[in-house]
C-alpha cells in the first residue's frame, strides 16, 4: 500500500551533551550520567528513567538516582560534534534550517527524483550521523515543520516517525496539550481547568473561546490543533536575540558575585554578537527567584551596538533597579539576552567616528579568544570564579554557522 509522506524532516540529537561523554567516555555507555556543575544541564536516558531531567539541581538528580555520574560541560566537544552534525544534513540536501546546536529542519521534497522516499532519507540521515559523528538523533517526518518536530519527539531514543499525509489528525489528536509548541506550564493549567487534555479536545474549540480562555496564544494553538503550518524551511535564518544565562545556587550572594556573573555574561554575549558581525538594540534582564518565580527588566538604548562596555553599563543599571526584589527573594539564575538584532553593516555612524562601538580593544579580545579559547584572557574579577558553561559561536555566525 502506497503511503504519503510529507517533505520536511526534523533531526533532533538525542540528549545531546550526555551522548557526546558517554561517546567520547566509553566507561560512561549505558550508565546514568548528567552533565552539569551544580545543575543539571542535560541527562543520559539512563538518568531520566530515574526522573533526572534538566534544570534541576545535581543535589536533587542524585536524591533521584544514587549511582548518577556527574560530568562537566566541554565546550569544544559540543562545537566539534554539532559542525559534524550539520555537515552531514548539508550533505544530504541544502535546504537546512539549523535551530539550535543540535536539531534543525530539512526539506527533502528536490530529493524524490532520486527515488527515494523521506522515509529512507530519514533512515539513511540517522545512519551517517551514527557512524560518522557517532550520535544517536531522532527524525521526525510530516508534511508540516510543527508536526515533522511534534514526531522527532514522540519517535525518541534514537527513532524514527513518519506522519503520513492524511493521517495528520489522527496523530496529533490523541496527545496532550503539552505536545504543542507554545504550551507551557501555565497555558497547560488554563486549559486543564476546563477539562482540555488533549490536542483533539482543544481543537474542538473555536477560535475565539480559545483565545478568551489563554490570550492572543490562542490564534496560534488554533492553527496548529488543526495541523495547519504554512512555514517554509529558512536556509540562512538568522536569530532575532542571542543570550546566556548562568544558575548561581541558592543562598545569598553579594553585589560583587552578581556584578561578577553579569560581566562574564555580557562578554560572551557581546563576542557572540561581534562574530556574527550583529547590533543589537535592546538589553533584557532575566532573574530566577529561590521560590522559582521569574522576573524580567528590558531597556532599549537610542543606538544599536555591540560593544561590551556599553551594554554592560545598560545591565548594571537594571541589575541594580531589581537589588530590591534579589534581596527579598534571593536569586538562583541570572540570564540576559540582547535582541532588536540586525547586520553590523547597517549601523548608522555617529560622530566622533572613534566612539563608535565596537572598540578596538573589544576586537583584540575577540581575537586573542578566537585563538586562544575563551579562557585565555580575562578580567581580573573573573580570575578564579566558575565561568559557567560557554554557549557555542553557533549557529549564527561566519565562522561556526551550521551549513
Amino acid at each position: 500500500m502506497f503511503v504519503e509522506e510529507g517533505n520536511f524532516l526534523h533531526a533532533d540529537l538525542d540528549s545531546f551533551f550526555a551522548s557526546v561523554a558517554q561517546r567520547d567516555d566509553p566507561s560512561l555507555r549505558g550508565k546514568p550520567v548528567v552533565v552539569g556543575g551544580g545543575i543539571v544541564l542535560a541527562a543520559s536516558y539512563e538518568a531520566k528513567a530515574y526522573g533526572v531531567r534538566t534544570a534541576i539541581s545535581t543535589r536533587v538528580a542524585r536524591r533521584l538516582c544514587p549511582d548518577l555520574i556527574e560530568v562537566p560541560p566541554t565546550f569544544t566537544a559540543y562545537v566539534d560534534a554539532s559542525h559534524a552534525v550539520f555537515e552531514v544534513f548539508g550533505d544530504i540536501t541544502p535546504l537546512v534550517e539549523g535551530i539550535s546546536i543540535d536539531e534543525a529542519f530539512l526539506d527533502v521534497g528536490g530529493l524524490r527524483r532520486t527515488g527515494r522516499t523521506p522515509s529512507q532519507i530519514g533512515a539513511e540521515l540517522r545512519r551517517r550521523v551514527k557512524v560518522e559523528v557517532g550520535l544517536p538523533i531522532s527524525v521526525g517526518i510530516a508534511a508540516s515543520k510543527f508536526l515533522a518536530k511534534i514526531a522527532s519527539a514522540a519517535s525518541k531514543p534514537d527513532g524514527l516517525l513518519s506522519v503520513p499525509i492524511g493521517a495528520e489528525l489522527d496523530f496529533l489528536h490523541p496527545l496532550p496539550i503539552e505536545a504543542l509548541w507554545g504550551v507551557g506550564k501555565v497555558t497547560a493549567g488554563k486549559l486543564h481547568d476546563r477539562g482540555i487534555g488533549t490536542v483533539g479536545e482543544l481543537a474542538r474549540l473555536d477560535r475565539e473561546t480559545l483565545v478568551a480562555i489563554v490570550g492572543p496564544g490562542g490564534r496560534h494553538l488554533h492553527e496548529v490543533s488543526h495541523a495547519r503550518d504554512p512555514r517554509r524551511v529558512e536556509v540562512g535564518r538568522r536569530r532575532r536575540s542571542i543570550g546566556s544565562q548562568r544558575a548561581i545556587g541558592r543562598g545569598r550572594h553579594t553585589a560583587e558575585e552578581l556584578d561578577a556573573t553579569l560581566i562574564s555574561l555580557v562578554d560572551r554575549v557581546t563576542r557572540r554578537l561581534r562574530a556574527g558581525e550583529r547590533v543589537g538594540r535592546t538589553f533584557t534582564l532575566r532573574l530566577r527567584f529561590e521560590d522559582m518565580t521569574r522576573a524580567t527588566r528590558s531597556r532599549t538604548v537610542r543606538r544599536s551596538g555591540a560593544g561590551t562596555d556599553a551594554w554592560l553599563a545598560t545591565g548594571r543599571e537594571l541589575l541594580a533597579e531589581t537589588a530590591p526584589l534579589i534581596a527579598d527573594r534571593g536569586l538562583t539564575l541570572l540570564g540576559i539576552s540582547i535582541s532588536g538584532l540586525d547586520e553590523s553593516d547597517t549601523e548608522q555612524l555617529e560622530l566622533p567616528f572613534d566612539t563608535v562601538e565596537p572598540s578596538r580593544l573589544d576586537g583584540a579580545l575577540d581575537a586573542v579568544r578566537d585563538k586562544f579559547g575563551s579562557a585565555s584572557i580575562t578580567r581580573g574579577v573573573l580570575v578564579g570564579r566558575d565561568r559557567g558553561f560557554e554557549a557555542p559561536l553557533l549557529p549564527d555566525t561566519p565562522k561556526g554557522r551550521a551549513r
